[in-house]
């Protein structure tokens, strides 16, 4: 049988346009089947643009210089043919299904994307149905063929969504900050499964941040600055090793050092106020256990490093801590200076809040100035007009995450990494004490990243307490003072690393 041709893509002079902002500038690229590329580049680079121009959910801007040329051996391919030949998949897709309650059972959300709609539509035919039990086989997902969508953990999301896409048997992938927020065992999943594709034909481009989030086999580089192609060329070990060294993947002998007499230090505050108290907690989410007898204290000046696989139950501890979720009867959560009976909102407003959740939530049309000042009442958006204090506590913090340009923009018309910043903004425009971040520098160039550890450690030096959710080490400040490992539903407290 003669191998299926796939599909070639050659892009010339490429611009996008949004608003007053060239997205991408004069792109040219060509990119051949079975080649596998990672895209490199800051914040506002232009890499999700660029994934989704070629996957033709973006439309260049006419300049009269621009062309986009799909080929398979010789023949052209129409564009409205390309969309059976791409799949792109990015944080916005995942979160679409948590925004519009699309709780779909996995075998049915694999459906959708061999009918390539959001919804099952109609019924699925017996050879759909082989071809979609073949695919939750390879990527391991077959015991979850009837859970809901919803109820999966952040990588077994990850899994379902590559499954969904794989399933309609593309040319290319284009997979846009794929491994963000996912444990060690989901990346390596995730790596096997894309070997698996690459040995059939296919092909991918994969935007990163860091070296781990560049997939296993990847060989080519595209590096972006400012909407334009700066490089392109062989993803070679000198490569790798730069890029490891902005994003800080490696810490010297010497900051581990400090790391670890600060947090020597920081462990004997046994006498402190005590902030948050847990007692012999039991946590369900949707009727499933996910935390037994948690017992824990969070006292004034310290700061918590959670850590845990997918599914452990990371930001699900955070929730409770926040106040979105509570324990089970039998258990108990104490807020100091919060007695029982005070309205959650009235804590909320003292605790800054990051999470994956959050940025998921703010699609609401609310402008950037809006949705910091939203932080100074604990809600998603405003019911009524910003106050003038509002508006100066918000205008002062976007000038703070270089976003003042962007105060008029919605949340759709920044890129993941800047509405990441706005949500720190929005953390910090409250009367916040303490801060509970999930995950919060993930989306994060090196640079920004670097830019968010330094101003958490102003913070936990002028006495705000962090509890961070965290994969990586790398991600964590200076001067974190204990370490709490959820596993197997328990929480246990560890020595902390720094």
């Amino acid at each position: 049988m003669a191998a299926k041709l796939r599909l070639n893509v050659s892009v010339r002079a490429v611009s996008v346009r949004r608003g007053a902002t060239w997205a991408l500038r004069d792109v040219s690229l060509d990119l051949r089947a079975g080649e596998r590329w990672a895209l490199v580049g800051g914040n506002g680079a232009g890499k999700t643009q660029l994934l989704k121009m070629l996957a033709t959910d973006v439309w260049p801007t006419p300049t009269g210089r621009e062309s986009r040329i799909y080929r398979v051996g010789r023949r052209s391919v129409d564009l409205a043919s390309v969309k059976s030949r791409v799949s792109y998949i990015g944080a916005e897709l995942q979160d679409k299904y948590a925004r519009y309650g699309w709780d779909l059972r996995v075998g049915d959300l694999l459906a959708t994307g061999l009918h390539r709609t959001d919804l099952k539509l109609r019924p699925v035919s017996k050879v759909e149905r082989r071809r979609i039990a073949r695919m939750l086989e390879l990527c391991g997902l077959a015991p979850l063929e009837k859970r809901r969508f919803l109820t999966l953990s952040y990588g077994q999301k990850r899994l379902a969504l590559l499954a969904r896409a794989l399933v309609q048997a593309p040319d290319w992938l284009l997979l846009d900050e794929f491994y963000n927020g996912l444990d060690a065992y989901h990346r390596s999943r995730i790596d096997a499964i894309l070997e698996h594709a690459h040995s059939s034909g296919q092909s991918w481009v994969a935007s990163a941040h860091r070296v781990i989030d560049v997939p296993r086999g990847t060989d080519r580089l595209i590096e972006m600055r400012a909407g334009r192609v700066h490089s392109v060329g062989r993803l070679t070990a000198r490569a790798l090793a730069r890029l490891a060294t902005a994003a800080e993947e490696r810490p010297t002998p010497a900051r581990r050092r400090a790391v670890a007499a600060r947090s020597a230090a920081g462990s004997s505050r046994t006498s402190a106020r005590v902030l948050i108290s847990i007692e012999a907690a039991d946590l369900y989410v949707d009727y499933r256990l996910v935390l037994r007898d948690v017992n824990w204290r969070l006292r004034q000046g310290e700061h918590w490093a959670i850590f845990g696989a997918n599914g452990a139950g990371k930001s699900s501890f955070l929730k409770l801590l926040y106040g979105d979720l509570s324990p089970a009867l039998g258990g108990a959560i104490h807020r100091t200076g919060f007695p029982a009976g005070t309205p959650i909102a009235q804590w909320k407003r003292q605790v800054g809040y990051i999470s994956p959740e959050l940025q998921t939530d703010y699609a609401v049309d609310v402008t950037l100035l809006e949705l910091v000042a939203s932080g100074r009442y604990a809600s998603i958006g405003l019911s009524d007009a910003p106050t003038p204090a509002d508006q100066r506590h918000a205008r002062r913090w976007l000038s703070f995450f270089a976003l003042a340009s962007f105060a008029a923009r919605r949340p759709r018309e920044i890129s993941y990494g800047q509405l990441r910043r706005a949500l720190f903004a929005r953390a910090l425009a409250g009367n916040s004490r303490i801060l509970l971040l999930d995950e919060p520098l993930t989306g994060l160039d090196p640079r920004q990243r670097a830019m968010m550890k330094r101003l958490l450690e102003r913070l936990m030096k002028r006495g705000h307490s962090l509890v961070i959710a965290a994969h990586h080490a790398e991600d964590l400040p200076s001067g974190m003072t204990h370490e709490l490992r959820l596993i197997e539903r328990r929480a246990v407290v560890t020595s902390c690393r720094g």
